[in-house]
């Protein structure tokens, strides 16, 4: 086949000619249907937006490049990135409660990377809970806090409180002196004792750094504590967890001048141009939030309890039921008897129930492959509009596939027809397909508004 440049020409003709872009475009559509169409997304790292914000991510800023910081450039052109970054932050400050927001990481890696490197230098210690028990990769020697020449020491962990003991890690940071404590994780069904560390921390000159990435959305949502308002001095977080925005990140603070410092850092050391076109989904997101974050919060919470209690209803081992299992979008199973995870994760992914396998705290380090823990979360079959009663329809499909050992292929055709019913999204804006396409066209083509 013949092809000008310029010259139009239909899709299906192009994939045809093109076996490549075929294949590019098959995986993509193909993908995109499956997991929104025909999949119990669980992951408790991810997410989806609104089309409204979807449809904001898809503008021209995705092209365009912008160092340093709004109304203070090294390139021009960026008028309206400017102003879309300062409203965004305002929005994002007022759900946080600060004036202080930056939102310059391109992820919560990054910004958690920007507060290490602000208050320490190599060498000095960081106080971090365990990863075994929820600190992210980056919070620890094989992520960014190793990178940075930092050194780790794990806070020790109570195991019938699934939580930082407290007393222990109170004389632990007196002893060693850290320059930094962090706080938050990955495996995250109870807030920490934000207060108490602070407290400690702050008695021996640290600053205490709060992750929040996987609980933003139950913050901004009043579920969970700000821990800024506790005596964190930092948080960190992604936004596309519970907070249902785009891939990304922010830092937040409670004093200005920790806000100057870390701004000094984020850009030119972690972040150059950041990714301009998420910053108009972010401020959708935000205004989301405002309007029916509280909603959403509670409801992913109540879900999250539902299906924990449902499961251990059907026969698997959900942890902490003594204290009502979480209060957090994340449930927390133990599938050691019954295959261990990586096996049981695999499972349930031919069945179109996607969950991922992890570590549990009583893990030994070289289980990290095949941990004996499932995490699931709720948020985004929330976002979907489902509520408890669905809870006991999940909690049924996974009995099936896990401990009655019924075909995957068979279960997934009775989830793929479940999900039909929960084809919307929900806690967010709502437009017409007119006005989609509307949309749509200004984004791909400018035209006119």
């Amino acid at each position: 086949m013949t092809y000008e440049f310029g010259e139009e020409i239909g899709l299906d003709t192009l994939l045809q000619h093109y076996p490549s872009l075929k294949e590019v475009i098959d995986l993509t559509v193909n993908h995109t249907v499956w997991r929104k169409r025909h999949c119990l997304n669980m992951i408790a790292s991810e997410n989806v937006m609104s089309p409204l914000a979807m449809l904001a991510y898809m503008n021209d800023m995705m092209h365009r490049y912008a160092e340093g910081k709004p109304y203070k450039r090294f390139y021009q052109g960026l008028q309206y990135v400017d102003a879309l970054e300062v409203k965004a932050m305002e929005i994002m400050g007022e759900l946080l409660e600060t004036k202080y927001v930056d939102l310059r990481p391109i992820s919560g890696t990054t910004a958690n990377a920007t507060a290490f490197r602000t208050f320490t230098k190599p060498g000095d210690k960081a106080c971090v809970a365990p990863v075994q028990a929820g600190a992210h990769v980056s919070h620890t020697r094989f992520g960014t806090l190793g990178a940075l020449g930092i050194e780790q020491i794990e806070l020790p962990f109570s195991l019938e409180e699934w939580n930082i003991d407290v007393d222990k890690a109170v004389k632990m940071i007196e002893e060693v002196k850290p320059k930094i404590v962090t706080l938050g994780g990955s495996l995250y069904i109870f807030p920490h004792p934000t207060k108490e560390i602070a407290e400690a921390a702050h008695a021996v000159g640290a600053k205490v750094i709060h992750d929040v990435a996987h609980v933003l959305g139950l913050v901004v949502g009043k579920v969970w504590e700000n821990p800024l308002k506790l005596g964190a001095d930092v948080i960190t977080s992604s936004t596309h967890k519970t907070f249902p925005g785009p891939q990304g990140g922010l830092f937040a603070t409670r004093l200005e001048e920790d806000y100057k410092e870390m701004g000094k850092v984020v850009f030119p050391m972690f972040v150059s141009n950041h990714h301009l076109h998420r910053l108009a989904a972010m401020a959708v997101t935000g205004i989301e939030m405002k309007l029916w974050g509280e909603d959403y919060a509670r409801q992913i919470v109540a879900n999250a309890k539902e299906l924990a209690a449902q499961l251990a209803a059907e026969g698997f081992k959900v942890v902490m039921e003594s204290k009502g299992y979480t209060s957090s979008h994340q449930v927390i199973v133990d599938v050691a008897e019954l295959g261990r995870g990586t096996k049981i994760a695999k499972m349930l992914e031919e069945a179109n129930i996607i969950v991922n396998k992890n570590m549990l705290p009583y893990d030994r380090p070289e289980d990290v492959k095949d941990p004996s823990g499932l995490r699931i979360g709720t948020q985004e079959i929330t976002r979907w509009g489902m509520k408890k009663d669905e809870m006991k329809e999940i909690a049924k499909f996974m009995r099936m596939v896990v401990i009655d050992k019924k075909d995957p292929k068979e279960v997934a055709k009775m989830v793929s027809e479940f999900r039909k019913n929960f084809m919307e999204v929900q806690y967010g804006f709502k437009i017409t397909r007119e006005d989609e396409v509307r949309l749509l066209k200004i984004m791909l083509h400018a035209e006119a508004f």
